[in-house]
């Protein structure tokens, strides 16, 4: 019983020791300090340059981190180092060794995109997180979760090689790359970038990492042989190496040449041989921008000295970007642990299974997902600059423009992404973006030239310039063709050949040899449509095309045109309509029917008014209805041509007919000067003045053989069967003189070039005429390959011979100095009808007078009979006949009985001369009545010392009579 005791007792001291040894003896990851230990995996190329800076570059970051928050931190990254030996499968290994034997809570590296994305997979399975310097774009933080990218990704800098190319107008380049994660990744980002600036991709050449020297040579006689002279290399050093010692062999590190490398070589050119660096000489790249500081400076140091002890077998001693990112990702790394406040490295084990493999065995990480939250979006003033990590990889900062020049690279500038090109980085906030070339420092280019590669030349396997022209029968003052007798050789002239001539001759910045290739048959016909020949550029059979070549949507799609060097558009070329002046009734014609109607009322109206204003006072416009519905008519339509004889008394009748003789006298006249053009200039109206009235009545229409206008034709929805093509201007007067029911057409659709030189000769213009432009065209223009660099400079060159008289002088050459007829130019000299809107304002102030005067009689009318309507005796019908009667009476006119009687009982005097030859003379009675008409008229012709009373007699016995 009391061993039995003693026993328990025992046990019980056991129990309490071990509860108190937990909390006295330090657990498992913890050193004797109490830090906590975290397992942190490095895998890194320890046998590559890149490689073992990082590795030093991680260790000292570790050690200043620690040493420099020695008084607070609690943890210490433990870390746990293997070696991909630049190879795939050792990098997947060592992750797993890491993941399995040591547990690590992260993984540093690898630095190559290969490896990376093997370590990544394995890292997102594992939910352990993987930091590396990989900038392939194909690694994307997005789709692996578990993967922080502590470097800038390879497709910030795209738009930096965008902004060189741009500022110096180049126009093409060859993509060189190798083949490899690292290399085809950037591909489609450049791609789209070039595409972005008009910019095209012409050749794209992928070398392999074991390619032989021969490869590369053959490779480099292909691009030799190819117009682009800009070359964009996107390799490592490894390759780059051979590739550029290559390049110096095959004589393309000349003038005229340009070479543009990455980041990834740029970053890495203090590590490569003097040698290869000889034959670099001249070019340009980029690489990410590291400000300056002291504690860089300070860490240069340092790192100096401890890289020469850990590696006394190795010359070169600079530090590049990639180790300064191992630097600050190790840092961001420290921080984020202190931060998640991670403990003992422990990995969730899966259910036991039978034939788990060693990946499945390892487990999941329980601290990873706290870690990798931690990670996310940290930021600090590192080595490399602002550090800051931005949806799982580094944001992207400045990037450096430099020069390679003797034994390393030159800083030529910079580029941002809000100020885009500039020599400094100390601008303002308000600076526009740039991509001018003079924003970049001076630059010596391969061959050790100053001189702005133009970035393409003539290819060397091909002497000239291959320039299609068409073949033709007609229209030889366009383009002609001919073959010299004995030489055989092509003789090209014309308007168009002649511009191209003055164009390439006189006014490009470099000489272009080119020699004119026809487009014909075996027989000297031609081969085909004009679409056909532009089509032979994307064959490969041209190198441009030069004629009357019209730029059309349709054939941009295979060729790149230069700016016209003609007017634009297409329009028709009609006959003029047959003479009209035989016409019965052509004297209708000068005035529209609204205008005739018009005038007619007005005649009525005026008629009616001084009617209504005469009628009581003048016996002239009295008797019987009849007579007096005859005087409205006869006395307005009268006026037409002035032979009213009727006096007139009203002074309101003066003052209407006034007003409307003056309307008859604008009318009179311009009905004869229109009824004068017609019967002179009718000839010159053109007989088809739309061509819509061309569709309608289904007639036959012609257009230059060859030509886009039979296309332009079909979709206007013509009818095809009424088509008829002609070749020469023989042709087309042929068949519009003829007509369309003759067996000719009824209009010529042609180019407004064709058409000026068709009308501008005199046995032309006086039949026919210019309707149009019916359809807008962008004129004459020469063709060149798709994305040719031609383009823009022949399209200047172009520019300013049009805006000299070098092109007048052509033209005259070519096309004459221009017709002396006015229907050259499509002016239809014809003689509309007169239409009522010409004449409102004529028409209103006629009825303004009219209706004002006939209201101020109604009212004096109105007035005087006052009594008459305001009696109440009467009833409203009654008063209404009453008012009839007394205007229908005759008003007694003093004046008028004047006329008849002297108011003191004498009659006239009448010169006694005249009475005593009255009856001997015949020419007695014409003489008294001129004397009575001019006694009414107010005027006296009695003659001096005649006696009065004789003068009475004789008129009263007249009366009598």
């Amino acid at each position: 019983m009391q061993e039995h005791r003693r026993y328990c007792s025992q046990l019980f001291v056991l129990l309490v020791l071990f509860i108190i040894s937990l909390y006295i003896v330090p657990i498992s990851g913890k050193n004797g300090s109490g830090l906590i230990e975290v397992d942190v995996g490095v895998i890194l190329d320890a046998d590559h340059m890149v490689g073992k800076v990082s590795q030093s570059c991680i260790s000292m970051a570790l050690e200043d981190f620690y040493a420099l928050n020695q008084n607070h931190s609690t943890t210490r990254i433990v870390l746990h180092k293997r070696n991909s030996k630049g190879d795939v499968v050792e990098a997947a290994s060592g992750a797993i060794d890491l993941l399995k034997n040591v547990q690590v809570q992260a993984i540093l590296g690898p630095q190559r995109s290969s490896q990376a994305e093997f370590v990544i997979d394995i890292g997102n399975k594992k939910q352990v997180p993987i930091i590396s310097q990989a900038t392939s774009p194909t690694l994307s933080p997005t789709d692996n979760p578990y993967f922080i990218r502590g470097a800038q990704n390879g497709s910030s800098q795209v738009e930096s090689l965008t902004a060189i190319v741009q500022a110096f107008g180049w126009r093409e380049v060859v993509l060189i790359y190798e083949d490899t994660d690292y290399g085809r990744g950037v591909v489609p980002f450049l791609t789209n970038s070039f595409q972005g600036i008009s910019t095209q991709i012409r050749h794209r050449s992928v070398l392999s990492l074991s390619a032989s020297d021969d490869h590369i040579l053959e490779e480099l006689y292909k691009l030799k042989t190819m117009q682009t002279r800009v070359f964009v290399v996107h390799m490592l050093p490894f390759l780059a190496s051979h590739f550029f010692t290559k390049v110096k062999q095959a004589e393309m590190m000349n003038t005229g040449y340009a070479w543009i490398i990455t980041d990834g070589l740029t970053s890495l050119l203090d590590y490569m041989d003097p040698t290869v660096l000889k034959s670099m000489q001249g070019v340009i790249g980029v690489k990410p921008y590291v400000p300056k500081s002291s504690q860089l400076e300070n860490f240069k140091v340092r790192w100096r000295k401890r890289f020469r002890q850990e590696n006394p077998n190795v010359d070169i001693f600079e530090m590049n970007v990639f180790g300064l990112w191992a630097y600050d990702s190790t840092t961001a790394l420290a921080m984020a642990v202190e931060r998640s406040g991670i403990g003992v490295s422990k990995f969730k084990k899966p259910v036991a299974k039978e034939n788990l493999t060693d990946l499945t065995a390892i487990g999941i990480s329980e601290m990873g997902p706290r870690l990798l939250q931690s990670l996310q979006n940290i930021e600090f003033n590192g080595l490399s600059g602002k550090f800051h990590l931005l949806n799982g990889q580094l944001r992207p900062s400045s990037f450096q423009i430099v020069n390679v020049i003797g034994k390393g690279d030159r800083e030529i500038g910079f580029w941002t992404r809000n100020n885009g090109i500039s020599k400094n980085l100390s601008l303002p906030s308000s600076k526009n973006y740039s991509t001018n070339k003079d924003d970049l420092g001076a630059i010596i280019w391969p061959g050790e030239s100053n001189v702005v590669p133009k970035g393409w030349e003539m290819p060397t396997g091909e002497a000239k310039l291959r320039v299609g022209v068409p073949v033709k029968n007609g229209f030889m003052e366009f383009v002609s063709v001919k073959r010299d007798s004995q030489t055989n050789a092509v003789i090209a002239t014309g308007f168009c050949i002649n511009v191209f001539k003055e164009v390439m001759d006189h006014y490009l910045p470099y000489a272009v040899p080119y020699e004119f290739l026809p487009f014909e048959t075996p027989d000297g016909e031609s081969a085909g449509s004009y679409d056909e020949l532009v089509y032979q550029i994307s064959l490969g059979i041209y190198d441009a095309v030069v004629g009357d070549i019209t730029i059309v949507s349709n054939r941009s799609r295979f060729v790149d045109f230069t700016l016209p060097y003609t007017e634009s558009g297409v329009a028709m070329v009609v006959p003029f309509e047959d003479d009209d002046r035989k016409n019965a009734w052509i004297f209708m014609k000068p005035l529209k029917t609204d205008l005739w109607l018009t005038t007619g009322v007005f005649f009525v109206f005026t008629g009616f008014v001084v009617w209504a204003f005469e009628h009581r006072v003048n016996e002239e416009f009295r008797g019987p209805p009849g007579k007096q519905v005859g005087m409205i008519f006869w006395f307005s339509f009268s006026t037409l041509v002035f032979a009213h004889k009727e006096k007139l008394i009203s002074n309101l009748s003066r003052f209407v007919v006034i007003v409307w003789i003056f309307v008859v006298l604008v009318l009179t006249s311009s009905y004869t000067a229109s009824l004068t053009s017609m019967l002179t200039v009718q000839k010159l109206k053109p007989s088809v003045t739309d061509i819509r009235d061309l569709i309608q009545s289904k007639e036959y229409v012609g257009y230059q053989k060859g030509s886009f206008v039979e296309g332009l034709l079909k979709n206007k929805a013509f009818d095809t069967s009424k088509f008829k093509n002609y070749s020469t201007f023989e042709q087309y007067d042929e068949a519009l003189s003829k007509g369309s029911k003759n067996g000719g057409v009824a209009a010529i659709i042609d180019e407004l070039p064709y058409i000026r030189l068709f009308l501008s000769k005199p046995k032309y213009c006086a039949k026919y005429t210019m309707v149009g432009p019916i359809y807008k065209t962008a004129g004459f223009g020469f063709a060149f390959p798709k994305g040719s660099p031609l383009v823009p400079d022949v399209s200047r060159a172009v520019l300013n011979v049009t805006e000299q008289n070098v092109m007048t002088r052509i033209e005259e050459e070519w096309l004459g100095e221009g017709a002396t007829c006015a229907e050259q130019d499509g002016a239809r000299v014809t003689s509309d009808s007169l239409t009522l809107d010409s004449f409102k304002g004529l028409f209103i102030v006629a009825a303004v007078a009219s209706f004002s005067a006939l209201v101020l009689f109604l009212s004096i009318f109105l007035y005087e009979n006052w009594n008459t309507l305001a009696s109440n005796d009467s009833s409203i019908r009654e008063k209404l006949v009453a008012m009839a009667k007394t205007f229908d009476e005759e008003k007694d006119n003093s004046s008028n009985a004047s006329k008849r009687k002297n108011p003191t009982g004498e009659g006239m005097a009448v010169p006694t001369a005249v009475t005593a030859d009255c009856q001997q003379s015949p020419a007695s009675d014409s003489q008294l009545a001129e004397w009575i008409f001019s006694h009414d008229e107010g005027l006296s012709t009695t003659e001096t010392n005649t006696p009065i009373h004789e003068t009475i007699e004789i008129v009263e016995s007249n009366e009598q009579k």
